[in-house]
């Protein structure tokens, strides 16, 4: 069975232990990065990242992109979004059709 999991600061991740996914609350980007690391390989199928710490380690999370799972996902932190997401998403609709059809290059 495949599980969900949610990294970032205490604050950020608290609430959604209430709803059954596994939380790691992480104060550091090295803890961030070992913790993806150990993850990874524990059948998770959903690892949600808060933003701050998602731009950090970009190039870690990026190893993973060609994997099929997990999925890793940028989420908002206590501070509100950064843009991360909606970025990627972007990304992602352009590599699969070639252009930007959602934004129009805005």
């Amino acid at each position: 069975m495949y599980k969900i999991g949610v990294i970032g600061d205490k604050q950020s991740v608290l609430g959604f232990k209430a709803v059954g996914l596994n939380v790691f609350d992480c104060s550091t980007k090295e803890e961030v990065k070992n913790k993806l690391k150990a993850i990874v390989d524990e059948d998770y199928a959903i690892i949600y990242i808060t933003e701050n710490f998602y731009n950090e380690i970009r190039d870690t999370v990026y190893e993973y992109d060609e994997m099929r799972l997990p999925a890793i996902i940028p989420i908002p932190g206590m501070n509100g979004t950064t843009g991360i997401g909606l970025e990627n998403i972007k990304k992602a609709v352009e590599r699969a059709v070639g252009a930007d059809i959602l934004f129009n290059n805005d």
